[in-house]
């Protein structure tokens, strides 16, 4: 169910009123009921693999609990490979399957090569008509059949029984409150990827119904669909316009466009961040901050401290300090660093654009950490205090964020240089090509601005006061109406 739907907002207020009328043990049960039918809107058969993990994770972390030695640490691996072995299947077996037959391809062994793509495809079938699938001819359309937001509930799946094994969370009996942790409907399909330690306690919590939260969280709410519908759905016009016909067009619409969806995904992600945060505040519920104005930060590091907060923790967690992070030699930081960005490009789809993505960050950090150490070693030292350098941080790290956004919604490899290419190259003089008139371009950078200014420059937006919440809350819902573009866009990040 998306959320930028009219069918969202009637199962929001039917699932929120009847949530304040139950007592605290049928809380839970609706909770769960609803969660299973917001994510079976997508496709019923998937929420049995979502069901699988549940039983697997719930049972693992039983047993890592009652027993020592040795033996919970295989608890622990056997739990971690059946998540990781059914998100590999469904998202990169078609991604690792094309790369080894196009690598046989390349050597001459044609043979071996249409026999692993046989026998690949070939299974994947048999699987999918399982969940009531059709099999697919070729693995070019598999991403059609990722079931919604597998990556999110996994990851978060996985770090309740990491946490369980190192001690930091108490098992949880109750059945149906884990399947609700992994569930709950507002974080299930695009996060925040919760920790247990954050939110298992609050689903053992009777929240009594106040004003003052149901305020906070439908106003961010509103604001969340401002930024999808109005600003990112917008934008997204001229993004795609350009970004699906790179031949056809040259560097200034590129660059116009590469801007654009800085902001495009940006406006996207946290609007159902705080979508998602905002409804279940409304109910109680406090979900983790995943955003703090990134594109303000004055580093790459920084901006990975601000941006998807949840999933950067996630890997420097669960990765990055198991690899031994910054206890270990300089080589060794570098690589741990290199790789943990590799891993969360791939996290992040089965292409090798998003490789490229990932890569590239793990490449700006090491850059950065090299002349941090070199400058050390020449006693230099930059004009950190100084607010013209701090301003020329901050454009410098944007620009090179949005020069990896190029990859990341790139169709393909050789669009995403061929963008590259032609921006690099472009002529000032060149026009910009897009679907919208001068007026309507000014009126989509006059949104950005707005966005910008309120997020990081401007105000909260108020809700102590309830006529200044009212009037705030009736403005933004009638700009919405207004100006949202509805045509059943999915959220950017419902494929991961």
């Amino acid at each position: 169910m998306l959320f930028n739907s009219l069918q969202f907002l009637v199962f929001f207020v039917v699932v929120t009123l009847a949530y304040y009328s139950l007592p605290w043990r049928g809380r839970w049960v609706l909770l769960l009921l609803a969660s299973c039918y917001f994510y079976i809107v997508f496709v019923p058969a998937y929420i049995v693999i979502l069901f699988a993990t549940i039983v697997i994770d719930y049972y693992a972390g039983i047993w890592i609990a009652k027993t020592q030695g040795r033996q919970r640490k295989w608890l622990l691996i056997i739990s971690l490979i059946s998540n990781i072995g059914i998100l590999a299947f469904f998202k990169y077996l078609g991604f690792f399957t094309g790369n080894i037959v196009g690598l046989f391809n390349e050597i001459g062994l044609t043979q071996a090569a249409d026999s692993v793509n046989a026998y690949s495809l070939r299974v994947l079938g048999k699987v999918l008509i399982l969940f009531g699938q059709q099999p697919v001819p070729s693995f070019n359309v598999v991403s059609t059949i990722l079931p919604v937001g597998l990556s999110f509930h996994t990851f978060q799946a996985m770090s309740y029984t990491i946490e369980v094994y190192r001690g930091n969370q108490k098992v949880e009996r109750h059945f149906g409150i884990y399947a609700l942790y992994v569930m709950f409907y507002p974080q299930l399909v695009a996060g925040p990827i919760e920790r247990p330690q954050n939110v298992l306690w609050q689903y053992h919590t009777y929240f009594k119904y106040d004003f003052e939260n149901i305020k906070a969280g439908l106003m961010q709410m509103a604001w969340g669909f401002f930024k999808k519908v109005v600003i990112a759905d917008r934008l997204s016009l001229v993004v795609d316009a350009a970004y699906n016909h790179v031949p056809q067009q040259n560097g200034s619409t590129l660059l116009v466009a590469t801007l654009f969806f800085t902001f495009q995904i940006y406006c996207d992600f946290s609007g159902y961040s705080d979508i998602a945060i905002g409804a279940a505040r409304v109910m109680g519920f406090t979900l983790m901050e995943n955003f703090r104005t990134p594109y303000a930060a004055r580093s790459i590091s920084e901006f990975w401290r601000r941006w998807h907060i949840s999933l950067s923790t996630w890997f420097r967690d669960y990765l990055y300090i198991p690899l031994g992070g910054n206890r270990v030699g300089l080589s060794r930081q570098y690589f741990n660093q290199f790789f943990v960005f590799l891993m969360s490009g791939l996290w992040h789809g089965a292409k090798w654009t998003f490789v490229i993505w990932g890569a590239l960050h793990g490449l700006y950090l090491i850059m950065a950490r090299w002349r941090d150490k070199w400058m050390e070693t020449q006693g230099l030292k930059l004009p950190e205090e100084k607010p013209w350098y701090q301003t020329l941080q901050v454009v410098l790290t944007f620009v090179l964020v949005m020069l990896t956004w190029v990859f990341f919604r790139a169709n393909a490899t050789d669009d995403a240089f061929q963008i590259l290419g032609k921006i690099f190259t472009l002529s000032w003089n060149e026009p910009v090509y897009s679907p919208f008139n001068g007026a309507e371009m000014a009126f989509s950078v006059g949104l950005i601005a707005l966005m910008l200014l309120k997020e990081k420059f401007l105000f909260i937006i108020p809700t102590r006061n309830t006529l200044a919440f009212a009037g705030v809350f009736l403005v933004l819902s009638v700009l919405c109406y207004v100006f949202g573009i509805f045509t059943a866009n999915q959220f950017i990040y419902f494929q991961f």
